[in-house]
């Protein structure tokens, strides 16, 4: 499927039904009075985020969506039926703009995030409406509400953890196939990688994070050189940024150190905010240098790219690696885990009914149970205070640990009646 990531549609909600003017007519009932009912509201248009839907294709080739109106009103006090909403279906991250204004209206970062882009118009008024004691026979109704009409520009902004950052060529789509799931092209030509490509990494059971692979950036990105700044906008939900550099350029002549702080300079003119992001130095391709002349070309490379006086560079973490054999991936991984892990929010304890109980009942025995029961309190404080405490209630525990007899009581014998009774 092709990547889009732009477009731009028009929604039009459906107009509401119109009202009627309508009068009973029935046999035997003269002047029945209005009857006329109202109309239909319009369909609205929604827009819902799904997390099965990673491009905009859809929408660059329907770019009109237009809802049904309502029904017009009728006699016998019907009403005219409301038209059906339409929902439009959009990936996570997707940024929603009113063209004419530019305001952004919308941000669907949730899955199931349901939003009104286009309101439908409500229905029309009847004349049973406009019926009164003085009005027997209103002949007023009034037509229904247009629907809301839009022209829109839909953004999306892929949500990543960590985004890859870097020159053509640099190693980025071989790194992301090799830690995570994703398979881009990789070739041996500048500018492979035409579109974002997402790679879930998975570094422990229930630990992962996904990672973004955005096409290369040039000197001069800025003025449209190369493929532009058209994909920095995928980085911007990220947080964190790896900073590929190619330590064994194809090019003999190319200064490693040089576009390394060229690309740096292109994230503050794209956008200051992407530029103050975390972002950790990771040094590729270590396995075409000998090992004994690693360290040298490193410290030598860093001596260069950080700079001195107002110009220079902080540098966060620095990793040396390769991303074709896996060498000093796993430490990297590992260190960017633990990053994002502390950046999440702790979820909240949820209380176990079973065993937790409320702070006022913590010390109350359970009904049923084998204890002191709520009249004993009164038994221990009308006891002798230099008397055992213990010596004082153990009476009325055992009254109350006794249970009540069940037997029944066997009758007694009956007294004769000596009294002379009158006959």
């Amino acid at each position: 499927m092709k990547f889009i990531d732009e477009a731009h549609i028009e929604v039009m909600a459906g107009d509401g039904g119109t009202g009627v003017v309508s009068f009973r007519r029935e046999k035997f009932i003269p002047r029945g009075g209005p009857d006329g009912g109202d109309g239909g509201r319009g369909g609205s248009i929604y827009a819902v985020a799904d997390r099965n839907i990673n491009t905009l294709v859809d929408f660059r080739y329907a770019r009109k969506h237009l809802a049904r109106g309502g029904e017009r009103g009728r006699g016998s006090d019907q009403y005219g039926k409301a038209a059906e909403d339409i929902t439009l279906r959009m990936p996570v991250g997707t940024m929603i703009y009113d063209e004419d204004t530019g305001e952004l209206m919308f941000d669907l970062a949730a899955h199931g995030q349901v939003v009104l882009l286009a309101k439908g118009g409500e229905g029309g008024l009847g004349n049973i409406h406009f019926k009164s004691s003085t009005n027997r026979a209103p002949r007023q109704s009034t037509s229904g509400i247009e629907g809301e009409h839009r022209r829109l520009k839909l953004e999306l902004k892929v949500l990543a953890d960590v985004g890859l950052l870097g020159m053509p060529n640099a190693g980025k789509s071989t790194l992301i196939a090799s830690v995570s799931n994703a398979r881009p092209k990789i070739a041996d030509y500048p500018f492979t990688t035409l579109h974002p490509n997402l790679g879930v990494v998975r570094v422990g059971p229930e630990k992962s994070f996904v990672v973004a692979d955005i096409p290369g950036l040039i000197e001069g990105a800025a003025e449209g050189a190369g493929l532009g700044h058209q994909f920095l906008r995928h980085l911007q939900r990220t947080n964190l940024l790896l900073h590929l550099v190619d330590l064994m350029p194809f090019d003999p002549g190319a200064d490693p150190a040089k576009d390394a702080r060229a690309i740096i300079k292109e994230l503050h003119k794209y956008d200051p905010e992407l530029a103050a992001k975390p972002r950790w130095l990771v040094l590729n391709k270590i396995d075409m240098i000998p090992p004994e002349e690693r360290k040298a070309r490193i410290d030598e490379f860093l001596k260069q790219f950080r700079g001195r006086g107002k110009n220079a560079i902080p540098v966060g973490k620095i990793y040396a690696i390769s991303g074709l054999t896996r060498e000093g991936c796993e430490p990297m991984l590992l260190d960017i885990n633990a990053y994002l892990e502390s950046l999440r929010e702790p979820e909240a304890a949820q209380a176990d009914p079973r065993f937790d109980q409320p702070a006022a009942d913590a010390g109350a025995p359970r009904s049923g149970a084998a204890g002191v029961s709520a009249a004993q309190p009164a038994v221990a404080a009308s006891a002798d205070p230099s008397a055992d405490p213990v010596a004082a209630i153990e009476p009325a525990v055992k009254t109350a640990a006794k249970p009540p007899s069940r037997r029944r009581a066997k009758p007694g014998p009956v007294a004769e009646d000596t009294s002379e009774g009158t006959r």
